[in-house]
């Protein structure tokens, strides 16, 4: 039975309130949150670690690209999917290994990968995983899709839903509709996660994506206020990548609209190749661009994503019971000493540099001297 005890300010409970007080964990689980101090192994701002629920991470071997239009850079045969068929395995493999390593270091402990590629793609994938030595450290989903030669063969299909903890599209108007509603339904049968992107560019695709009940669906930016209220109805969440979409220059998604109409809302950092998979930074953008709420700004970050994932029983807050995925955040290095309220100095301008500990489940995996 290994036990460790935190304190300091502890963000707790799914209304994220703040606490003076402390962290008791055992076997990797939160036992007791209590207030008042007492010794601890590690002090400061205890918070929930990342949840990032959308990356492309198979890009990160074309970090910064030339500017370009949407479709030409992401689109099917577009830039990105050129280079990812270019590169050699090992290269592929050592830049996503990066990409993990860089994930970690900015406090985020799972995250949901939309990989192309098909099985290859995924096997990929998970050989930069455990390169990184991820799985002490990290949560990964992935969210694969078929490649051409898989759509005709039951066995890739079969090993493809079998590799995968979920289907992750681009837009409904790269695919024909009748192989739509198969990995819809083929998803829902198999008891994995479907999602896609929809409303990017425009909002031509949104009301198709809807049709489909995705578990969530990535970006929203052109949809309307009657889209929400259907999701909401149906239960499909959203996730908003803003610094992404800074980048393409699609917009921004409307997003205070977004939570007034209750519609669940996490947060991605999208792709590798136009931005860092840091969350610290996502927070500041977020919290400074659309002024909201800086508790609601870490939730969307946090407990949101993780509830998007199908996660949010077991992490995304600090409650007895859930798993110790945990960032202890110091309160005195030069950029956050004097911050009055440690909640929007986490939001608004905490960076890795300001990370005391990180913990997974229960484990001490970095120590910040």
């Amino acid at each position: 039975m290994t036990e460790l005890t935190l304190s300091g300010t502890v963000v707790y409970g799914d209304e994220f309130e703040e606490r003076a007080g402390y962290v008791v964990i055992e076997d990797g689980k939160l036992k007791e949150i209590g207030e008042g101090q007492i010794e601890s192994a590690v002090e400061g701002i205890i918070i929930p670690s990342f949840v990032n629920a959308h990356t492309h991470i198979g890009d990160s071997v074309a970090k910064e690209p030339d500017n370009m239009p949407l479709e030409q850079l992401v689109g099917p045969g577009g830039y990105k999917h050129k280079i990812l068929e270019e590169t050699a395995h090992d290269a592929l493999v050592s830049a996503m290994s990066d990409t993990f390593a860089d994930i970690f270091a900015t406090g985020t402990q799972m995250f949901a990968d939309f990989r192309e590629g098909g099985i290859y793609g995924l096997q990929a994938l998970e050989e930069a995983f455990n390169l990184a030595g991820g799985r002490e450290k990290l949560s990964m989903k992935s969210f694969g899709r078929m490649t051409e030669k898989a759509k005709r063969s039951d066995e890739d299909i079969n090993g493809l839903f079998e590799a995968v903890d979920g289907i992750g599209l681009s837009t409904v108007a790269d695919y024909p509709q009748a192989e739509l509603i198969f990995l819809a339904d083929e998803t829902k049968i198999r008891g994995k996660m479907f999602a896609l992107h929809a409303g990017e560019r425009n909002a031509e695709d949104i009301s198709g994506a809807i049709e489909l009940e995705p578990d969530f669906i990535v970006h929203l930016i052109h949809a309307s206020p009657q889209d929400f209220k259907r999701m909401q109805d149906m239960d499909i969440g959203s996730v908003v990548c803003i610094r992404s979409n800074l980048v393409t220059g699609m917009g921004l998604p409307p997003l205070p609209q977004m939570l007034e109409s209750g519609l669940a809302v996490g947060v991605g950092t999208d792709n590798v190749m136009l931005n860092s998979p840091n969350m610290f930074s996502e927070l500041e953008f977020i919290a400074k661009i659309f002024r909201l709420d800086e508790r609601e700004v870490m939730k969307m970050c946090t407990l949101n994503s993780a509830k998007i994932l199908n996660e949010g029983k077991f992490t995304g807050s600090i409650e007895e019971g859930k798993k110790a995925n945990l960032l202890v955040i110091k309160n005195d290095t030069p950029n956050m000493r004097n911050v009055r309220n440690p909640i929007r100095g986490v939001v608004r301008r905490a960076t890795r540099d300001d990370i005391a500990a990180i913990i997974h489940e229960g484990e001490i995996v970095k120590l910040s001297c």
